[in-house]
């Protein structure tokens, strides 16, 4: 089931998406998805992001495979939705696209291990990392290079249904597939990921995990549309423009 936020003039409301209609939660009324904005399915109290969690990726990057998950924050102020502009930042020379599966908590998960975890995930969603990645570089830090108003584009809505083991990840630029990769690639899975996590810090309902990007990462430009699509799920759309302040 694919399950949503969505406004139409001042009414905003949670609706269940079944093809070009959504259906709202609220009662019998529905609309049509381009009647609609789609607005972030949750509001995370933390997105916690997983770095080089693909095989492929670490290679691409030329790094060796983590023996354990490289994990960081994106602040809650990052989080965009749909057909939301991803803006570009003054101080950062080079801003990239990463294309990932994001996992959407469900209830409070605090020490769990890999074989409940899943039982604790509301839903997947198309995430996109923004990164400003001549900024990770000279920081060595990702608290800024990843931070930024905007970063953390995700959407369109979550699906509750989904084998997350074995799905595709693709990224589109301007309709060119830039990046395409399986979770079947992933160093560590889904069920590793969330237990790691949550002998860290406690997720709370509605908390984001990004699980990593696929090979084939590459920089935005003011005027792009990047398109984040996992099977199963649907197409993350985002515009590109230099942000004006």
């Amino acid at each position: 089931m694919k399950l949503g936020t969505f406004q139409i003039k001042d009414k905003v409301f949670q609706g269940v998406v079944e093809g070009e209609r959504v259906y709202s939660l609220e009662g019998p009324r529905s609309y049509f998805l381009e009647e609609l904005k789609i607005l972030p399915p949750v509001h995370p109290s933390k997105v916690v992001a997983v770095a080089l969690n693909y095989k492929a990726h670490a290679a691409e990057m030329g790094r060796s495979l983590p023996p354990e998950p490289l994990i960081f924050i994106k602040p809650p102020s990052a989080v965009i939705g749909h057909g939301d502009t991803i803006l570009l930042p003054s101080m950062a020379g080079r801003v990239d696209y990463e294309g990932e599966l994001g996992v959407v908590i469900g209830r409070e998960a605090r020490g769990v291990s890999p074989q409940e975890a899943l039982d604790y995930v509301m839903g997947y969603i198309c995430f996109n990392d923004v990164t400003a990645r001549d900024l990770q570089k000279k920081d060595g830090l990702f608290a800024r290079a990843k931070g930024f108003d905007t970063f953390a584009a995700m959407g369109p809505w979550l699906e509750t249904a989904l084998d997350p083991s074995r799905v595709t990840v693709r990224t589109y630029l301007n309709g060119q597939v830039v990046q395409e990769g399986s979770t079947s690639d992933m160093i560590f899975d889904v069920p590793h990921l969330i237990s790691f996590v949550s002998h860290i810090m406690t997720l709370e309902s509605g908390d984001v995990i990004a699980t990593g990007t696929p090979p084939g990462i590459g920089p935005l430009s003011p005027g792009d549309t990047v398109e984040i699509e996992v099977e199963g799920i649907g197409r993350l759309a985002n515009p590109v423009a230099v942000r004006g302040w």
